[in-house]
């Protein structure tokens, strides 16, 4: 199928299409007449892209994590094991800026926040 097809079905824009395609997240053939020729099933992973995207995953660990799912045999468990690590990385990061949060709190007032606490 086309770019433009693709697009319509997939809920992205060509444009989109065309980075993911520049960054090896889909590939298409290239016609004799210079338009890309994809396969049925890329919309399928486009829409999977799109989800990843939304629950918090990079295109970077998409790409990984995409390769790697296509190899195992459960995916339900990849998967499962893979939401369970990103958990992992969101509560780290949430006491982080937690942290940060506090810190930035016991310096609102002091004149300059900026300088060091001493």
């Amino acid at each position: 199928m086309r770019i433009g097809e693709l697009s319509a079905l997939a809920g992205v824009s060509r444009d989109t299409i065309r980075f993911y395609e520049k960054v090896g997240l889909v590939t298409g053939q290239r016609l004799p007449n210079g338009y890309r020729d994809f396969a049925p099933e890329t919309v399928a992973w486009l829409q999977y892209v799109r989800t990843a995207q939304a629950l918090g995953f990079s295109l970077a660990e998409i790409a990984k994590n995409g390769e790697e799912l296509r190899k195992v045999p459960d995916s339900a468990e990849a998967l499962s094991a893979l939401f369970e690590e990103k958990i992992r990385v969101i509560d780290v990061r949430m006491a982080e800026l937690a942290a940060l949060r506090g810190e930035l709190t016991e310096r609102v007032g002091t004149g300059c926040p900026l300088r060091a606490q001493g």
